[in-house]
């Protein structure tokens, strides 16, 4: 499914990171943009993208999202989104996990959107 605007991509995000579905998550990616899997680290493309959100799916993690489009000017969005995840950590633990992201999306020329820049972590 696409995105038919900006904030749709963080519940379609939202419904495959849960469904652990890396290719529906890919799929709301440019092939260029980039991902902030931690703060101060960048993935860059979809082959990064794919590396840092495959070992975050091995957490088999469940996410809920609040999301608001902030700003809209021409073909480019700027969203944000309060989350919280919940997952198993490497030594079976429950990981909980939450945050306020910023995202830059970008209309398409069939109309859709994708992301262009997602930082989970928002200003931090």
């Amino acid at each position: 499914m696409a995105a038919r605007t900006p904030e749709e991509l963080d519940v379609l995000f939202a419904n495959a990171i849960n469904g652990g579905d890396i290719e529906a998550v890919l799929k709301l990616y440019e092939p260029g943009a980039c991902l902030m899997p931690e703060p101060g680290e960048l993935a860059s493309g979809t082959g990064a993208i794919r590396q840092a959100l495959g070992g975050f799916l091995a957490m088999k993690p469940r996410i809920k999202l609040d999301v608001k489009k902030l700003a809209e000017a021409g073909d480019l969005a700027l969203t944000t989104s309060k989350w919280v995840l919940e997952g198993i950590g490497t030594n079976g633990e429950t990981v909980r996990m939450e945050g306020q992201s910023a995202e830059i999306a970008r209309r398409q020329p069939d109309g859709t959107w994708l992301f262009v820049i997602d930082n989970p972590y928002g200003l931090q």
